[in-house]
């Protein structure tokens, strides 16, 4: 779908910043779709294990149908919600020795679909706080009668965000997927009582 350049450029303008950091703006945040960039500065990549960045492109790039404020902080910044964010399970991934996290089937009652892990209590706890500690958000609303979905699929080209493993290929991709793999694997060995605690 060719999306309008002035739409796209009104976007990734936004996405750019300015940027809030979370725990002082959650008021900020609209209840209206739209898509939301996750920033970090020079050390926060370097804590990620990712390098260096090239320039000031986001961390990570989404979209929310229906409310920024739901998504992002009801969802992605909030304790116990690892097993519905990919940018939480990402991050957890690449912080597990850092923060000593272990991953957990998401439903405990059901363990299925280990690849949407979450985390044990306290681990979930600590990254949050580093999330909150850390990180930093840029919106975008949507107008109405945009076509979300495209218009994420076109910021994800042209930004390449470095924890986004779904419609974009990056050269931290291998990284942040061996990270999740690994925390799955260990949310499944829980399940099937080969590492259950004690």
């Amino acid at each position: 779908m060719v999306i309008d350049p002035a739409l796209l450029a009104e976007a990734l303008r936004h996405l750019a910043g300015p940027t809030m950091w979370i725990a002082e703006t959650k008021a900020e945040v609209p209840a209206r779709p739209g898509l939301y960039a996750v920033h970090g500065d020079t050390a926060v990549w370097q804590e990620l294990g990712l390098g260096e960045p090239t320039d000031a492109r986001p961390l990570y790039v989404g979209k929310a149908e229906r409310s920024l404020a739901s998504r992002d902080v009801d969802t992605h910044f909030s304790t116990g919600k690892t097993g519905s964010s990919t940018l939480r399970r990402s991050l957890a991934g690449l912080l597990a020795d850092q923060l000593g996290l272990d991953g957990r089937p998401r439903n405990l009652a059901k363990p299925e679909r280990f690849a949407n892990f979450g985390l044990e209590a306290s681990g979930d706890e600590r990254l949050t706080d580093w999330m909150v500690t850390h990180l930093r958000l840029a919106v975008w609303h949507s107008p109405d009668g945009a076509v979300l979905d495209a218009v994420e699929t076109a910021v994800l080209a042209e930004l390449l965000p470095p924890l986004n493993v779904a419609k974009v290929a990056t050269p931290w991709r291998p990284l942040v997927q061996a990270g999740r793999r690994r925390l799955a694997a260990q949310a499944e060995a829980w399940a099937t009582g080969q590492n259950a605690p004690t």
